[in-house]
């Protein structure tokens, strides 16, 4: 029962959502089966579901077959599905669309207007302009010209509404798509962009760019994706994302913010150095707008790459404050150890090594990567404290490591050269020049060495 898609989904609600559901399921109008209610409960005390405990609370001493259970959890599945999809439908602007609707199919005109002014009233206060706000305005317009046509065959301005609304809608809705198509391809190397492309982009910049904001940050998103050699395209982009006017719900901030970051991630990959500091400017107003959430959770590689960018724009009060702050919105089960992972790297920075060391000791880093970059922390520790004997054996240790692992691409590549250029810093004769030269010049050339900045400091 614990891998049921009905045990998953109970699962899956937070408190607040298990009591409203429950008031959902006690409602005569959607079910009228008090075993069902009873289930629910059974599921929510019992945090490993088992089959028999479950058929002793529903049908007690009675001897009844797994069918039997089986119906009630299906017919308790069809309910809460039922309950999902009307918590996305109660969006108050939805609700009064179809009742506007509703009026209109009656007959009551002076109810349909009352409805209909207000909605119309409502949606010009709102600062949102997504695909949602046009799709509304487009519905509103529609069911108004049903009504106005029958007074008024003349009249279309109505539908003219609609059909901008609806042109508006589709192209916003359509840019998206195209730049999550181009972010897919950056990643993924998915082939060129189709053919249609190019048009859609023409049209959209030709006729709405100006006068619409969303198709303007989508097209400056575009430009970014696809012409990555100039940076004008992302700082327009920037821009508008840091202007945070409310175009867009939550939901599609929480993209658009992603997509800025990891085109600064891309750049800084190739070597620009600078793009940390735009990736600060970016990570700052997303935590503190909740964009770079997830339901609540910070992902970790996140809390990772942030903590990175700080400490390499030098904001090290700020970082400290950052881990802190962000602990508890991790996930669960990485949370302790991207803590004190992330506690250990900032002491590194403080140049506090031995806090370095008892922090690394206080977690276990299940993620092979986490775990790689934290032994790379550790060998640099050890290189601070002058411990070169615990530090070959952690060469050691470490190149046994990433055999037994899969570490594929990129990461075995960079480790392994992380590993032999640390085991050249040991050896190293730092008195003969020609030796000492020709090691910098290997080091600066290697093209996958994430070390490289500390291995060169180091080698003067």
């Amino acid at each position: 029962m614990e891998k049921s898609q009905l045990t998953q989904l109970i699962f899956s609600f937070s408190a607040a959502e298990r009591r409203e559901a429950r008031k959902f399921l006690e409602s005569p109008f959607f079910n009228q089966r008090r075993d069902v209610v009873q289930l629910f409960d059974w599921f929510c005390e019992n945090e490993v579901p088992e089959k028999t405990s479950a058929k002793r609370h529903l049908f007690g001493a009675k001897k009844v077959d797994d069918q039997e259970l089986r119906l009630r959890m299906t017919y308790l599945h069809r309910l809460l599905e039922r309950y999902i999809a009307q918590k996305e439908m109660e969006d108050d602007t939805a609700v009064r669309l179809h009742l506007a609707a509703g009026y209109r199919k009656r007959g009551l005109a002076p109810q349909f207007e009352r409805v209909r002014k207000g909605l119309e009233k409502t949606l010009e206060n709102k600062a949102l302009r997504d695909a949602h706000y046009y799709d509304w305005q487009y519905r509103l317009h529609w069911e108004s010209h049903q009504v106005a046509h029958v007074r008024n065959p003349t009249d279309l301005g109505h539908l003219q509404g609609a059909s901008l609304a609806a042109d508006v809608a589709y192209l916003t809705l359509k840019l998206r798509l195209i730049c999550l198509l181009a972010a897919h391809q950056t990643l993924y190397s998915g082939g060129p962009a189709a053919t249609w492309e190019a048009e859609v982009i023409a049209f959209a910049e030709k006729n709405f760019a100006h006068e619409h904001p969303a198709i303007e940050t989508y097209l400056h998103c575009y430009r970014m994706m696809r012409h990555p050699e100039d940076a004008s395209h992302f700082q327009e982009f920037k821009r508008l994302l840091l202007a945070d006017t409310g175009t867009f719900a939550a939901e599609e901030m929480h993209g658009l913010f992603i997509w800025a970051i990891n085109y600064c991630i891309r750049r800084l990959n190739a070597g620009e150095k600078h793009y940390f500091r735009e990736a600060i400017d970016l990570y700052k107003p997303g935590l503190e707008s909740g964009y770079l959430l997830e339901n609540g959770v910070l992902p970790r590689f996140t809390y990772h790459n942030v903590v990175a960018a700080g400490l390499q724009t030098g904001e090290i009060d700020w970082v400290h404050q950052f881990i802190h702050q962000y602990k508890n919105s991790l996930e669960k089960p990485y949370r302790e150890s991207a803590f004190h992972f992330n506690l250990a790297r900032l002491e590194f920075a403080r140049k506090r090594y031995d806090f370095v060391l008892d922090l690394l000791q206080k977690a276990n880093y299940r993620d092979v990567l986490v775990n790689l970059a934290t032994k790379t922390l550790l060998l640099k520790t050890y290189y601070e404290l002058d411990e070169f004997d615990l530090l070959q054996s952690h060469l050691d240790a470490m190149q046994n490591y990433i055999s037994r692992k899969r570490v594929l691409g990129y990461h075995r590549t960079n480790y392994l050269n992380i590993i032999r250029y640390a085991g050249k810093l040991l050896s190293v004769n730092f008195s003969n020049k020609k030796e000492l030269d020709k090691l910098r010049e290997a080091v600066a050339a290697e093209e996958h060495l994430s070390e490289k900045e500390w291995l060169l400091g180091h080698l003067g």
